[in-house]
């Protein structure tokens, strides 16, 4: 409910825990049997059949206001009749239900903080998305008036006939009475992701450019640098550097005073987790009330298998910031960024480890958010599948791609901003036959980046790709050419037109709304 309105439906659950501390809803989740409490403290849940994001299930109001400025290409529209049922339904679903209430701000500047309501059926989700969003002090929380509210019952499945949705899972965005509904799925994930779209609807009208990046600084806040990737890139533990100041690992505002952090927690994968590759991160996510979503547990030793995927890949841990470690800062803001760094993981092999690209091109691949997965294998060799999400973000738009770039591009123009496109993928071949890039390779590319050692080094234009690449290094130029890194010159020219036209199809999406520009300074052969 929006400022001021009727909450007498609260009354009708049977209990309410408002604003409970992370220990107190840790000793909840525990009494009410939602998880397993683990060895190291942390708490591991399983949401079942819904393992990450449902981004198809998200619905939009269509009214006056969003009518002409709401992506819907990408989002589905729900009438306004089809919400009010649908929230009034959901109202009556709290019947003798115990809820939990978590009052809290989004938005580290505070020129841009805004207050949220987050109503849940668990004491765990209470909990992970405390730890994600910003406490408030108990003083704050007093007469709390929320200027976002989000109502989270995963024990509610809609029908699609009743409320005009596409499946039993919703999330029902009312963007002009600041409503998120969100039905059908236990992943927690969808809460912390409604509020970065709400952001992503309300800060470009304001001339703020909302960002799904990490951010670092150097320990004065300044020599910033923001990290856009898609999930397995390397964003989270590229930016969680112990040599620099961790901003946040997911989500950002830019405005004219620099970057601020959505959120004060992190939500970080934890398959495959090690000491040796995130020690920080691998700390974090085995302290006392951190929350697992589908870790498997040992059920006699409760010690955490971070390498067991049996559950789903996309395992994950939520934790405050305070965890990673003494280099994160204490109020989630930075100086305007220097750097943008923008991340992909290549299995298709044909991306050098690092090239610059100037803001048309910096603008094309925002716009194309690429990356690549590994999608099956024969016989030992495995066949690269290339994934497009727009501005690195897809799923969270309410608005179309192009306001998201021209914020980019007028604020690299504006600021002056040099950008690195830096691939953490293969080298020497395609996934299945050649090598991953070195993490401590792409750790000291990134270093030469943010620190201006690259300044004044001997460039060439990329055959296919059209960005500049540095011919050497500190004398050395045997991995930056990924051509030479292969054996079968033929195969990797093949293969490089093979991603260059998945490229040229894709970004036709967007070629009617950009200057042409941008458009030519894509890959092309």
């Amino acid at each position: 409910m929006t400022q001021g309105q009727d909450r007498s439906y609260l009354k009708q659950a049977s209990k309410i825990h408002t604003n409970n501390t992370a220990a107190e809803l840790m000793q909840l989740a525990s009494l009410y049997n939602e998880g397993i409490l683990t060895i190291d403290g942390s708490f591991s849940v399983d949401t079942g059949k819904h393992t990450g994001r449902s981004p198809k299930d998200k619905h939009i109001i269509a009214d006056e206001a969003t009518l002409d400025n709401v992506w819907w290409e990408s989002n589905a529209k729900i009438d306004r009749d089809k919400f009010n049922l649908l929230e009034n339904d959901m109202m009556s679903h709290m019947k003798g239900k115990i809820l939990f209430i978590q009052d809290l701000y989004a938005g580290a500047d505070p020129k841009e903080k805004i207050k949220v309501r987050i109503i849940t059926e668990f004491a765990w989700q209470a909990l992970f998305i405390q730890h994600l969003l910003i406490l408030p002090t108990r003083s704050e929380q007093e007469n709390f008036k929320e200027d976002l509210l989000i109502i989270d019952l995963p024990s509610f499945t809609t029908s699609p006939k009743k409320y005009g949705v596409r499946t039993e899972t919703t999330i029902a965005c009312d963007f002009t009475n600041n409503k998120i509904l969100i039905a059908g799925t236990y992943y927690a994930g969808e809460i912390k992701k409604s509020v970065f779209t709400y952001f992503n609807y309300t800060l470009p009208p304001k001339g703020i450019f909302p960002m799904h990046c990490s951010a670092n600084s150097d320990y004065e806040g300044k020599n910033t640098a923001i990290f856009f990737g898609l999930s397995g890139t390397g964003k989270t533990t590229l930016s969680a550097d112990p040599d620099r100041l961790l901003i946040g690992d997911d989500e950002h505002g830019w405005n004219s005073e620099g970057v601020f952090n959505f959120e004060d927690g992190s939500y970080a994968k934890a398959i495959n987790l090690s000491k040796e590759a995130e020690p920080q991160i691998y700390n974090a996510v085995r302290r006392f009330t951190t929350v697992l979503e589908n870790v498997v547990v040992d059920e006699e030793t409760r010690e955490l298998n971070f390498n067991d995927g049996s559950l789903t890949e996309n395992t994950r841990a939520a934790f405050p910031m305070s965890f990673v470690g003494d280099n994160v800062s204490k109020d989630g803001m930075a100086d305007i960024p220097k750097t943008i760094i923008m991340l992909t993981c290549d299995a298709f092999g044909v991306m050098p480890p690092i090239a610059r690209l100037d803001s048309d091109q910096a603008v094309y691949h925002f716009l194309s958010g690429y990356t690549a997965k590994v999608a099956g294998t024969e016989r030992g060799v495995i066949d690269p599948s290339a994934t497009f999400s727009t501005c690195f973000a897809a799923p969270f738009l309410p608005r179309h791609p192009i306001v998201y770039g021209k914020l980019l591009k007028e604020n690299m123009e504006k600021y002056n901003v040099q950008t690195w496109l830096i691939n953490t993928g293969w080298s020497g071949g395609p996934a299945g036959i050649g090598q991953r890039m070195p993490i401590q390779l792409t750790r000291s590319l990134l270093k030469a980046a943010l620190s201006g050692n690259l300044e004044g080094v001997d460039m060439r234009e990329d055959k296919f790709f059209k960005f500049m690449v540095p011919i050497a290094i500190n004398g050395d130029s045997s991995y930056l050419n990924p051509k030479d890194t292969w054996s079968n010159k033929d195969d990797f020219d093949e293969q490089a037109k093979k991603l260059v036209s998945m490229f040229i199809e894709n970004f036709k999406n967007f070629e009617s709304e950009v200057d042409n520009n941008i458009t030519i300074s894509g890959p092309s052969f």
